[in-house]
């Protein structure tokens, strides 16, 4: 917290946004302003609620602070930065950026809220680095509407490959380096992104769809053609990486592409030893690399998966209950320093004290739970508990008689 301090203008919102990053990381079964305020000891959820809506504090600034100081401590030369997007199922239609679309979160098209990340992927541990909200068509073509949920009415739509874009470069402008971007079919599919990466000379491995054309020296063809085409000892088994139950095995081949540009231009296929299903990525490198460097890259796709699983299950990334984009944002960043303090624990430990036979290594999981127990568990008394419980009440009794008066109106 000592590397935020100076974002904020008064010392109140600087300690009480400690507070907030001690209840994100603490083991609340539901984290939101609410039951963090409890949590921590305070008489009410406003000043928790002002901290995210009107308190002065600098927030991009402190998301530019979360990236120094993963990249710092998780510094890796072979790096790479992985781009995703995640979504949170919502009710109504007043969230910031809200609408009915698809959310991998939920598996089908729902009422949710989507946003893109980055995440520095190193040997050492993985943590998101920014994010930028999608805001749907819907939204920038109503201004009224974007002005309501704290949006500038002159904000213009931008797809999720161009969020991307804007958060690889503004991490590039940072002074920061990584050899490799990895990234599903969203951004592998965008030919917009292909080329500003290999303006950057960054090489990527992007996932494409089976139906993707690629030109070879032979013609253009669907990728799932030149798979089909593929002789026998075109295909290698190799690890895509380590997981839970162990390496991740793959056959792999790997077709040279014809291209005008610069570089080296491939399409990779992956093809599970199991089921045969097949998976294709684009490929770029500003010199040839050997396809185990192809895999690797292609394997570090995971790890935006396992940022997210933690992120929303150890430090409240999906649980805000807010409607307005500023305190979305300033949500969504505390809890990504919340995320990147357990990352940077657990590589220190590794590094540090590795785990004797017969224990695993500490994982984030383990770390926040003896962080909590041992740190950060508040002794709040029984009072202060049932202040609480009367606060909750007449608060819904407020909201309860509300919603009697408008029902009252309306039938009469």
């Amino acid at each position: 917290m000592g590397r935020i301090a100076g974002r904020f203008a008064r010392v109140e919102p600087r300690r009480r946004a400690g507070r907030l990053v001690l209840g994100l990381l603490s083991d609340l079964p539901r984290k939101n302003c609410w039951t963090i305020a409890e949590w921590a000891g305070e008489a009410s959820p406003h000043d928790m609620q002002h901290l995210l809506c009107r308190a002065s504090w600098d927030t991009d600034a402190v998301r530019d602070d979360v990236r120094e100081y993963v990249v710092e401590h998780l510094h890796d030369e072979e790096a790479v930065l992985v781009v995703d997007e995640t979504g949170d199922v919502k009710k109504g239609v007043h969230t910031v950026g809200v609408q009915r679309q698809y959310t991998g979160t939920a598996g089908r098209i729902e009422n949710s809220q989507v946003a893109v990340y980055p995440v520095y992927a190193g040997a050492r541990g993985h943590a998101a680095v920014d994010r930028e909200l999608y805001v749907p068509r819907s939204w920038t073509c109503d201004p009224d509407r974007c002005r309501a949920a704290g949006l500038g009415e002159d904000i213009a739509f931008a797809t999720k490959p161009e969020l991307a874009r804007t958060m690889i470069e503004r991490f590039l402008d940072a002074g920061h380096r990584v050899g490799w971007v990895a990234g599903d079919e969203v951004y592998g599919g965008n030919p917009k992104l292909r080329s500003a990466l290999e303006e950057r000379g960054l090489g990527y491995v992007l996932a494409v769809a089976c139906s993707a054309e690629v030109t070879t020296r032979a013609g253009k063809f669907r990728a799932d053609t030149l798979a089909a085409k593929a002789p026998k000892r075109a295909w290698q088994k190799l690890s895509a990486g380590a997981g839970a139950k162990g390496h991740r095995f793959y056959d792999w081949a790997v077709i040279d592409l014809a291209d005008p540009r610069p570089g080296s231009h491939r399409l990779l296929i992956r093809r599970n030893r199991t089921t045969g299903e097949l998976a294709y990525y684009r490929c770029f490198s500003p010199a040839p690399v050997p396809l185990a460097t192809l895999v690797r890259v292609a394997g570090s796709r995971w790890r935006v998966e396992e940022t997210f699983q933690a992120g929303k299950g150890l430090v409240g990334l999906d649980e805000n209950q807010v409607r307005r984009f500023t305190s979305w944002s300033r949500w969504v960043t505390l809890s990504m320093l919340a995320h990147a303090f357990l990352a940077v624990v657990r590589a220190d430990e590794h590094a540090r004290h590795p785990a004797p036979d017969g224990l695993i290594p500490l994982t984030c999981n383990e770390i926040q739970r003896l962080f909590t127990t041992l740190v950060v568990r508040p002794m709040c008394d029984a009072a202060h508990r049932l202040r609480w419980s009367a606060w909750r009440r007449r608060h819904q009794a407020r909201a309860q008689a509300g919603h009697y008066r408008r029902r009252s109106a309306n039938q009469t």
